[in-house]
């Protein structure tokens, strides 16, 4: 059985320009439906997925994923005749609800009904019969499947938190044997994903996208600044209150959320500009909103209904905290936890056709290895791209080996790599297919990474990746903890004797966000990182994703050739291909 998935809402950014317009990008932001995305599978598990924004290089986008949909029917050498269902990864039903204000109705009418997802469809696809393919599924369900049929857990409790479903926004969820069944779920006013939306958004950052970099600051912050925020309240029979979100009263301020921005500025004081510097008081507003995060998690998952569960799963967007996930990892709740790569709504697309999927063809989950499901390309094309560097470039054929002591050396001496290798990740990180690499030992390699070759702010820290069998060594993870750490999505500690050895990668508060890398599952990445440990002492790489400011992580070869030629990257290691600058004055040969 062939099952492909989509995420996104196409039409909604658009209405809601039409609704609003003049908004400010942030605002704009405001929407349901961003992400989009598309994934196959069948009975042997993910045969591709694709996010839309790799596509179209717009970040976050949620117009509906055409070309992501190409792309895993042509890695599947397969035509949408050839698959069997259509699985989305939302499933909103009318309801009184959506008769409160225009707003709402115009919501339910043009963006979200069944309808409406036919016409998206049928647009793209005129000769399909969608009313028979396509199954909607719901949003919390999507992203509880996503996590639960790929963690090899038969028996676990399901988390999924994030901004809201449709009409819910955190789930707990029992799996077991393979299927899912719901436990309890919290509605939208206690939602922690628009509550640290919403305060990204008065911290000056993108909504819906910046959430990771308020993450980064907190540890600079110190939480006793603010005592009395009242930002969560835990109540006793376990539910969850967040007071700032009934403080949007209006129509218009529920879509921007300025109600909740005044009562921001009333507890902390003046809203930040984006582009006004970053104050301590900045830093204290984030770390306090990280604890409550943090603090409510735990309450929930303390408050899980039923039996003790020893294992966890966790997708949603507010499970890309990776600071929260390591908590929850060390505080000896669970024996095993695993997180899905791709826990936004990009992982709806995901999600929904595993869920058709084994509703259909039933199975014990079995347990993921790393998400490279996206396109691989060949000699003929990377040679292509190559051919279209300018002057100023050498370009060398290094197969095997030669490839990865060129770059080890590279590394060494200071120098910033791009890596493109085999086929693309799916999910925000990059994870050895499509990064960039550096020294982590050399004092200044993350100002210089952030302000010359990312272009971010200077407080946002960098991940290393670590082989599997040294990874105890440097970090604080215990032997057959290994695999929870890699895709990058929890938090480790620096272990005390390598935090100055390590200072491109340790945050200011000890952590790291480590990646840690097995040989059997991305073997290349590997053994550069061995090659590199063997020859300069320290089996670590600081590895952050192939994109500039403002840009999608790279997918093909042409985008990888020309974002290195456009930027102060020193090397690109292509396939068996290495390009680096000639020096001023041409070639030393």
């Amino acid at each position: 059985m062939l099952v492909l998935g989509i995420s996104g809402l196409d039409r909604a950014a658009a209405l809601k320009k039409r609704m609003m317009p003049g908004l400010d990008p942030r605002e704009q932001r405001l929407v349901q439906g961003l992400d989009s995305a598309a994934a196959l599978v069948d009975e042997n598990g993910v045969i591709a997925a694709s996010a839309q924004e790799r596509h179209d290089g717009v970040k976050g986008t949620g117009a509906f994923p055409a070309d992501a949909v190409a792309a895993c029917l042509r890695m599947a050498g397969a035509t949408l005749s050839d698959v069997d269902l259509v699985a989305h990864g939302f499933r909103y039903q009318p309801s009184a609800a959506f008769e409160l204000d225009d707003y709402l109705r115009r919501w339910y009418r043009e963006a979200y009904s069944e309808g409406v997802q036919l016409d998206v469809l049928r647009s793209h696809y005129p000769d399909q019969d969608w009313e028979r393919k396509l199954v909607r599924v719901p949003h919390h369900l999507a992203h509880a499947a996503s996590t639960y049929h790929l963690s090899g857990f038969a028996d676990a409790l399901v988390l999924v938190a994030d901004g809201m479903g449709e009409t819910e926004s955190t789930s707990l969820f029992s799996g077991h044997d393979g299927r899912l069944e719901t436990l309890r779920t919290y509605p939208i006013g206690s939602s922690l994903g628009i509550l640290y939306s919403v305060v990204t958004q008065y911290l000056g950052f993108l909504p819906g996208m910046d959430e990771y970099k308020v993450m980064g600051l907190a540890p600079y912050g110190d939480i006793g600044s603010f005592p009395d925020a009242g930002l969560v309240t835990l109540r006793p029979d376990g539910g969850l209150s967040v007071p700032l979100l009934a403080c949007d009263k209006t129509p218009e301020e529920r879509e921007t959320h300025r109600g909740a921005i005044r009562r921001l500025e009333e507890l902390f004081g003046p809203a930040r500009h984006p582009d006004a510097p970053i104050t301590q008081r900045h830093m204290d507003i984030a770390a306090v909103l990280q604890r409550s995060l943090e603090q409510s998690l735990l309450y929930v998952l303390d408050g899980a209904p039923g039996k003790a569960y020893r294992d966890l799963c966790m997708a949603g967007g507010v499970a890309l905290n990776c600071t929260a996930n390591g908590l929850i990892a060390r505080s000896g709740r669970f024996d095993r936890m695993f997180v899905q790569p791709a826990s936004g709504d990009d992982g709806t697309a995901l999600g929904a056709a595993l869920h058709v999927l084994r509703s259909h063809v039933p199975a014990v989950p079995a347990a993921m290895g790393m998400p490279y499901w996206g396109e691989e390309f060949g000699a003929t094309e990377i040679e292509a791209a190559l051919a279209t560097l300018g002057p100023g470039h050498r370009v060398r054929h290094l197969p095997g080996e030669a490839l990865l002591a060129e770059t080890s050396d590279l590394i060494a001496a200071g120098k910033v790599v791009a890596w493109f290798q085999g086929r693309m990740e799916f999910g925000p990180r990059a994870l050895g297919n499509r990064s960039i690499l550096a020294d982590p030992t050399a004092p200044d390699m993350r100002a210089h990474l952030n302000a010359v070759v990312k272009q971010r702010e200077e407080f946002r820290p960098f991940a290393p990746a670590v082989v599997a069998e040294e990874a105890g060594e440097y970090f604080e993870i215990e032997p057959g903890e290994e695999g929870l750490y890699r895709h990058m999505l929890v938090v480790a500690r620096v272990r005390d004797k390598y935090r100055d050895e390590l200072p491109s990668i340790t945050h200011v508060d000890g952590s790291a966000r480590v990646q840690v890398v097995d040989r059997e599952l991305a073997p290349r990445f590997h053994a550069l990182i061995r090659r590199f440990g063997d020859d300069h002492r320290t089996p670590v790489v600081l590895n952050t994703s192939f994109n500039l400011r403002g840009q999608p992580i790279v997918r093909t070869p042409q985008e990888a050739v020309a974002t290195y030629a456009r930027s102060a990257l020193d090397a690109l290691a292509i396939g068996d291909w290495l390009v680096g600058r000639e020096p001023a004055g041409g070639s030393d040969e």
